[in-house]
């Protein structure tokens, strides 16, 4: 819990200093005039940076630890590894998370990114996908045999939309998000069951 509220204090803290600095004219860049081309180098730029900020963060953040990033450009993804970089991912992703966010609005004010990076440190991210599509399959499978609903534990949204667009293959099946955050969950229902 103490975790969590220093990490919103600094996230707060962060937020801040940008909107002085957005005051003050220190992140305004014109960017009207660019054409396609260079707006798809100044993605390839804007990724390098943002790299840059995330590989020397998590390197502040996990001491020690040498750093290695990979970027994906056509899925503006972008993956550390290293050997201790728990403390960067945190509870349930919870630092990754925060540091995305970060990186994200560094990003948009500095008008360095076309669009939002996704970060994925150690396979956290894709490791954790890959298990809860195993567990929706498995349950949607469950709910077509008992012919009955079943509710999913509760889930971020990308995890949601990673499971609602799995199970949009199936035809047996619907899926419908249910409750609100942090409590809100996928419900699967299976063909002709009243929702």
């Amino acid at each position: 819990m103490a975790e969590d509220l220093n990490m919103e204090t600094a996230i707060d803290s962060f937020i801040e200093s940008l909107k002085i600095e957005q005051k003050s004219g220190k992140l305004m860049e014109d960017n009207s005039a660019k054409k396609i081309s260079d707006i798809r180098e100044d993605n390839i730029a804007g990724l390098d940076k943002i790299s840059k900020i995330i590989k020397r963060a998590i390197e502040l953040i996990c001491l020690g630890e040498e750093v290695k990033i990979n970027t994906d450009v056509r899925e503006n993804v972008i993956s550390v590894q290293g050997n201790d970089l728990g403390i960067a991912i945190g509870k349930d992703g919870k630092n990754m998370a925060a540091l995305e966010y970060i990186v994200n609005l560094i990003g948009k004010r500095k008008k360095i990114l076309e669009k939002s990076i996704t970060l994925d440190i150690k396979d956290y991210r894709k490791n954790k996908i890959n298990k809860i599509k195993k567990t929706a399959i498995k349950m949607a499978k469950r709910a077509i045999r008992e012919g009955r609903k079943i509710a999913l534990q509760p889930m971020c949204a990308y995890e949601r939309k990673a499971i609602h667009d799995l199970l949009s293959k199936f035809k047996n099946v619907t899926t419908i998000s249910r409750y609100e955050e942090p409590r809100r969950r996928i419900i699967i229902y299976p063909e002709n069951h009243v929702k």
